[in-house]
Formats: C-alpha cells, structure tokens, sequence
C-alpha cells in the first residue's frame, strides 16, 4: 500500500486533474492512485496516515456536493460519513482550486470547511501556503495570515500551478517523510 492517500472531491473535474498532476510527481510506494470521494467508503480513506486532500470551492463558498448544483455526490455529503472518524495521528495536507476574479468574495472558502472537519477529529493539517500572489476581496481558508491549505486558480493562473505544487510539497515533505522522494 502506497504510504500517502490522495483524495478529491470535483465538479468540473479541475481539481481531478490536480490530484493527476500529484500523483505523476511521485511513485506507487509514495503517493497512491487519486480517488474522488463519491467512489469510496470512509475506510479506503481513513486507511491512510498521510492524506493529500483536494477541494474546490463552488457557488456560494460551498464544499462540492448536491446542494452546489454538482451532477454528482462529493464532499458534501462523504464528510457525513467520516464524523466518527478519529483523525488523531494522521497528517493532512489540503489543496483548494477557487476563481480569485470571479469568486474574489468567497476565494477557497471551501478548504475551512475541511480544516475544521480534521482539526475537530485530531487531525494534523500541515501545508499552510502564503496568500502573497492572489488577488481576492476575501477567503474563510485563511488562518493565522495564510491558507490552510494550498490555494490554487487554475482559472486566471494556470500556469503557476505546477509551481507552486512543487513549492508546497517541500513545504509539507518533513511532515510527510518526502524528503527522499522529493529528492529523486
């Protein structure tokens, strides 16, 4: 079993292509094979002591799901199913995709929503990245001066992206045993 568990919830299949983007930095001993939510039990993730999780943020500052108008079951309703979990020990790391310009009210609010889910059951979120870069009007995901998670707009700076992946993984790597790995 590969020793990090990478997750996403996704609408337009954005962040779908984030988690393929993670996944094609590392082997299948380090980082295993991307989910979405809607295709697993809260088992296949609570397996994990290392988590990668992904969300965008739609709508009205909302989680993907039913309620925010998405085809199909996301987050939204998953995290119902995680609610009894124990996240004590486990280290999470969260990435978030949001439109700065055209969502400069709610940019990434979606990311709070899972950091408070974790932090309330024991979990240890590392990965805050800086919002120096952005353009926003306002973000819940911003705790202490930075995101909790890494802030991604594919939609005005697409290009960065693969940037700042890099960046955010030597950030996280000591607290996820990467250092080698990022190294090779």
């Amino acid at each position: 079993m590969a020793k990090i568990g990478l997750f996403f919830g996704s609408d337009t299949g954005k962040t779908r292509k984030v988690a393929k983007m993670i996944k094609k930095m590392f082997d299948d001993d380090t980082v295993a094979a991307p989910l979405n939510v809607n295709r697993i039990t809260a088992e296949d993730l609570t397996t994990y002591e290392y988590l990668i999780l992904g969300t965008p943020t739609l709508g009205d500052g909302l989680l993907p799901g039913l309620s925010a108008e998405c085809e199909n079951e996301s987050w939204e309703e998953f995290l119902p199913k995680l609610e009894d979990a124990d996240f004590t020990g486990k280290t999470v790391a969260i990435y978030g995709l949001g439109d700065q310009i055209g969502y400069a009210h709610e940019f990434l609010d979606a990311m709070l929503e899972l950091y408070d889910f974790l932090i309330e059951r024991g979990a240890k979120v590392v990965g805050a990245w800086p919002t120096d870069g952005y353009e926003f009007d306002h973000s819940e995901a911003i705790v202490d001066d930075k995101f909790v998670g890494l802030a991604l707009d594919l939609d005005n700076q697409a290009k960065l992206t693969e940037e700042r992946l890099k960046a955010w993984f030597e950030l996280i790597a000591e607290d996820f045993g990467l250092s080698e790995a990022l190294a090779a």
